[in-house]
């Protein structure tokens, strides 16, 4: 097992096209981290630069203590698992985890113990003797990535691997996945642009926006600490409410009408002020808080989703559109009023400028 290290990396196409513009992260040994980010935001192309199936077009990548921008896949000690399984249709799925074993010369009773071992760990001993048109869609990826394990690599590369799945059996394997490589140790990078994938699967998420770093974190730093607005709003679901505001002497208001007044250190003009729609809550009684943020929204729809409840309103003269999450036994009617608050350090402030965090002091978070 090695750590991996990219250092500067870009990858540039024909006619100027930057699609990952001077990517920095240190991995270490073991370490599961995820890229995560929207579609086009150069996360599979970093990876597969990794893997050695894209070239650089400057920076360094290097697996362990070797520099691997001129090694070829095959020598790099990785093992990839692709969103479409990729497995062998005439092949038993024996033989599909033991053909990349038998290419590389490895002797019969090692491929023999390191395939049974695989299938043990995945469970699918008992389908050894299947081929993949038989076996079901979660069947078939315990597969494609018993063909990683059984290389034994340095580091196991995952795009995408659960997207052909339905809802329910991506949650059950996503569970696995995080078990499997704790058990194993092997460092990891995942590609995804599912944040609650994202959040539940990583050491440390690498948050990805136009081929550029937004954030790298813990799940959790990320989601209380978000270095930006595009971050903020990419991670969590549903979304964090931004809001422009403008300063009048020491005191801030909505930019888009009435509903809003509170007091803030920032030095700026104007700024995008940030709540988490959880952090949102209803108001029974105002003489009971201590210091809040109160705002008095005009209900607008609610998605009911078990035990919770999206309740969507507005605030202000021109609607600023903000979700309050609830819970989900509360009935709200349409075009009710609703209050609710915040306490004060549940705030986030951003640059309306750049859209990077702000302290209290109105200086820059580092990323």
């Amino acid at each position: 097992m090695a750590g991996i290290t990219l250092s500067n990396v870009r990858k540039t196409y024909a006619g100027g096209v930057a699609a990952v513009k001077g990517v920095s992260i240190d991995i270490e040994d073991g370490e599961f981290i995820v890229l995560v980010g929207p579609s086009g935001c150069g996360k599979s192309t970093l990876l597969r630069m990794v893997a050695g199936l894209e070239a650089i077009t400057e920076g360094e990548i290097s697996i362990g203590d070797r520099v691997v921008n001129k090694i070829e896949p095959a020598d790099r000690d990785i093992a990839m698992v692709f969103q479409n399984y990729a497995l062998y249709p005439h092949m038993t799925v024996y033989n599909n985890l033991a053909y990349g074993l038998k290419n590389r010369g490895i002797k019969k009773e090692e491929i023999d113990r390191r395939v049974r071992e695989a299938a043990r760990i995945l469970e699918i001993a008992d389908y050894l003797d299947r081929k993949p048109r038989a076996l079901s869609g979660g069947q078939r990826q315990r597969v494609a990535m018993g063909r990683a394990i059984v290389r034994e690599p340095k580091a196991f590369l995952f795009d995408e691997p659960l997207s052909n799945l339905d809802a329910k059996l991506r949650v059950q394997m996503r569970i696995e996945i995080k078990k499997l490589q704790k058990a194993l140790g092997t460092t990891s990078l995942y590609v995804t642009h599912d944040q609650l994938e994202a959040m539940t699967l990583a050491d440390r998420l690498v948050v990805l926006n136009g081929g550029q770093v937004e954030q790298i974190g813990t799940p959790i730093d990320v989601y209380e600490n978000p270095a930006s607005t595009f971050v903020a709003s990419f991670i969590g679901s549903p979304a964090m409410n931004l809001m422009e505001i403008e300063r009048d002497n020491a005191q801030w208001h909505l930019s888009r009408g009435d509903g809003l007044s509170l007091k803030s250190e920032l030095e700026e003009r104007s700024a995008i002020l940030g709540l988490r729609p959880e952090d949102l809550h209803i108001v029974e009684d105002e003489t009971q808080l201590e210091d809040p943020l109160v705002l008095s929204l005009i209900v607008s729809a609610v998605e009911p989703v078990g035990a919770e409840s999206y309740v969507h309103a507005t605030l202000g003269e021109q609607g600023q559109e903000v979700i309050v999450r609830a819970p989900g036994k509360q009935h709200f009617e349409v075009g009710s009023v609703l209050k609710v608050a915040a306490k004060r350090e549940k705030l986030h402030f951003f640059s309306s400028e750049t859209g990077k965090a702000l302290t209290s002091t109105g200086k820059l978070q580092p990323a």
